[in-house]
């Protein structure tokens, strides 16, 4: 693989203008695309075949009226008045009429005739009901939704709009990625000491996120996406590709520096760096297209969208990189000055001083046992918390304060209690009128009768007589662990009563949230074996990649405790905009660790690559740890420094799936980079010593040799002449 890389390298570098011309005209095709072709996405985390499903499934065929989008429009009145007063009972009326006239609205619910008024009479909640589903409506359907009720207003009533037309899709564009994409520009500069460098290293990232974010979009139109997939795709393919792209910049100064000309350093940065980025990137999206093991359809497509977008950064980094190094040339070489006094010159002194790299490896590896334990029972400390994590799917009281969703949730919360913001519904089937009507006779009085239920409505019977709706109001909100505890027992109570199936957002979010729970033991297993397996390949040892997959499992503990305490148990979340602490985004998990994994990976070849090759040269496997080291962590820690301000950016964005995702790849990869892999790894590689690079003949004869780093390449160059070569 080293060989081709060179090859491709080097000829990406002599046809710089084709390369960027085909990148340029590929950018534009699929942005046309993206604005011809351009569909809607929903924020719909059903999972096929759980009983909240099936029931949803059995409502739309019985009920079609229902089907629909739901809209919730809550009045209210000031204290010490009451919406039976005549001018504020006929404004609510007046709202009703206007709602039902909405666009796209089949009809609105007179809160007087349906008994939605609250006991004080402060409050009451007008049901909407649209004709298409929350995913197909216009902006502008939306628009008059929210617009609505301004003579209400006027006459001095309280208007809130909220259900699922009311839930903002989060939106790719804002100062979440200009902030990220700022601090990585000036992390570039420090790291370079040259504006050209960093220009151009940002410039084909942007290229790269631009081309796979056009052709998401592009496919939206016929692919059911949901709306967090493209942000995380933008997210990661932002992040990634910058970090590839400092890699192999990085590489062809060093070989400019060691006295290589462009073309050539040019060949050999991608065909050794570029080899490191290639698997790296291959490890990231077999974890994330590995989600799709998982059979949960939504999570399947924010795999599939994200790993997309990282295999198009490889391939710009191995491509339209080097055709951009072409057009800078000998400009790029470390030290020089450049025209406009980029660059710099480093006095003789600065070039005697160690650099802090190879200081730190060798405090690191002379105190290894202490810098072992303190890392790990520091992690582990931190991991303590995920004993208490509870997940669940997001609601309206999850949102920003001041959102519409939220002020309606806050004001039905306020009125009617919590559990009127998670209704549940009892879908009863059977094969006659009669068996239906006795069954769901008997299902309400079942559920009327278990704790925790405020009120159950009487029985809606569909047009065939052969399904019924009943309306279930629990005393809890719908992340309350109660209301899980009530939806099991519901289900147990009703369980010999048959064709009785619970549904709802919130029983939905529920079944979702479990079979996320259950599917996560399986995926981390099958990630940590797919490390090993990959790690034993690439380094030829047994120890190296226990000892990373070990590493792994630590940063992802230390992740997820973190994440714990600042957005479930609310420890310092008003520093991030937290408004509502409250459980985690149930895919959390399970994404998380598809997404550190592949970084990890990508941080452990890069430095533990290094260790190897100079251990194989002669060195001790001390000093091969330290070599490892010193040459590495510039690099990794500028990387890490980058890919912190990009996800950290996205927690300024006020989503609560979009903050927290943000949040926990910022704080995994600072874990990671730092703790694990600068701190822990050269620990344990100086403590194993030799042992560490130990595999069983039979095992050596079995594995197939990876030159991951470009060992044999290298080799292979420098016993040929040297002839020069046109830049």
């Amino acid at each position: 693989m080293a060989t081709l890389l060179y090859r491709l390298g080097r000829a990406s570098f002599r046809h710089r203008r084709l390369v960027l011309v085909l990148w340029i005209v590929l950018l534009a095709a699929l942005g046309g695309a993206a604005a011809a072709f351009k569909g809607s996405m929903s924020s719909d985390f059903s999972i096929p075949g759980t009983e909240a499903q099936r029931a949803m499934d059995a409502l739309g065929k019985q009920f079609p009226q229902a089907s629909g989008a739901t809209g919730t429009i809550v009045v209210a009145v000031p204290k010490g008045e009451t919406l039976a007063a005549p001018d504020n009972k006929a404004a609510v009326q007046g709202l009703t009429k206007e709602a039902s006239a909405l666009p796209g609205v089949v009809g609105a619910v007179d809160p007087f005739q349906a008994g939605a008024v609250s006991q004080d009479g402060r409050h009451a909640l007008i049901q909407v009901q649209f004709e298409k589903a929350a995913a197909d409506l216009t902006d502008a359907q939306r628009t008059a939704y929210e617009d609505s009720g301004r003579t209400a207003e006027a006459a001095g009533l309280q208007v809130e709009h909220g259900g699922e037309v009311a839930q903002a899709e989060p939106h790719v564009g804002g100062t979440s990625e200009a902030i990220g994409i700022a601090v990585a520009a000036v992390v570039l500069i420090v790291t370079f000491g040259s504006l050209v460098a960093a220009g151009m290293t940002l410039l084909n990232a942007l290229v790269g996120v631009g081309v796979g974010m056009a052709g998401l979009y592009a496919l939206t139109g016929v692919v059911d996406m949901n709306s967090t997939a493209p942000i995380l795709a933008l997210m990661l393919g932002l992040a990634v590709g910058i970090d590839y792209s400092l890699f192999l910049t990085s590489r062809y100064r060093q070989n400019l520096a060691e006295g290589l000309e462009p073309r050539e350093a040019a060949g050999r940065a991608v065909g050794t760096a570029g080899s490191a980025v290639v698997f790296a990137g291959a490890t990231v999206v077999i974890a994330l297209a590995g989600l799709s093991v998982v059979g949960i359809p939504f999570l399947s497509v924010m795999g599939l969208a994200a790993s997309a977008t990282v295999a198009v950064a490889v391939l710009v980094a191995i491509t339209l990189q080097p055709a951009l190094l072409g057009f800078a040339g000998t400009r790029l070489t470390p030290g020089r000055k450049g025209r406009k006094g980029e660059g710099r010159h480093e006095s003789g002194a600065k070039r005697k001083k160690t650099p802090f790299g190879f200081r730190w490896a060798y405090v690191v590896t002379r105190h290894r046992v202490p810098f072992i334990l303190a890392g790990v029972l520091a992690l582990g400390g931190l991991a303590y918390p995920v004993t208490q994590m509870h997940l669940a799917l997001p609601d309206a009281g999850s949102s920003a304060e001041g959102s519409p969703g939220r002020e309606a949730y806050d004001l039905i919360s306020e009125g009617f209690g919590p559990g009127f913001n998670g209704r549940l519904a009892a879908v009863v089937t059977g094969d006659s009128k009669e068996a239906t009507g006795q069954a769901a006779q008997r299902a309400a009085t079942e559920i009327k009768g278990i704790d925790g239920v405020v009120a159950v409505t009487p029985p809606q019977v569909s047009p065939s007589g052969t399904a019924a709706l009943l309306s279930v109001v629990p005393e809890s909100g719908p992340s309350d662990p109660a209301t899980e505890r009530l939806i099991h027992d519901i289900r147990d109570r009703t369980a010999d009563i048959g064709g009785v199936e619970l549904t709802g957002q919130t029983a939905l979010g529920v079944d979702v949230s479990e079979k996320l729970a259950d599917a996560l033991p399986v995926y981390l297993l099958l990630v940590v074996g797919l490390s090993v397996l990959l790690l034993m390949l690439v380094f030829r040892s047994i120890l190296v990649p226990v000892k990373a997959a070990l590493g792994f499992l630590l940063t992802v503990g230390a992740t997820f405790g973190i994440t714990v305490l600042v957005f479930q148990e609310g420890h310092l979340a008003g520093l991030l905009g937290v408004d509502n602490p409250g459980p985690l985004i149930s895919f959390l998990p399970i994404l998380l660790i598809g997404i550190l994994f592949g970084l990890a990976m990508d941080y452990e070849v890069f430095l533990v690559s290094r260790m190897r090759e100079d251990f194989t040269h002669g060195d001790t496997a001390r000093q091969a740890t330290i070599s490892g080291m010193g040459h590495g962590a510039r690099v990794v820690t500028a990387a890490a420094l980058i890919m912190i301000a990009v996800f950290g950016g996205f927690v300024l964005m006020d989503d609560a799936i979009i903050k927290s995702i943000g949040f926990a790849l910022a704080v995994g990869v600072a874990i990671d980079a730092f703790v694990v892999r600068m701190t822990i790894v050269p620990a344990v590689m100086s403590l194993l010593d030799r042992r560490a690079w130990w595999l069983p003949r039979w095992l050596g004869r079995v594995l197939p040799n990876i030159d991951i780093e470009g060992e044999k390449l290298r080799e292979k160059l420098d016993e040929e002449p040297k002839v020069p070569a046109r830049v």
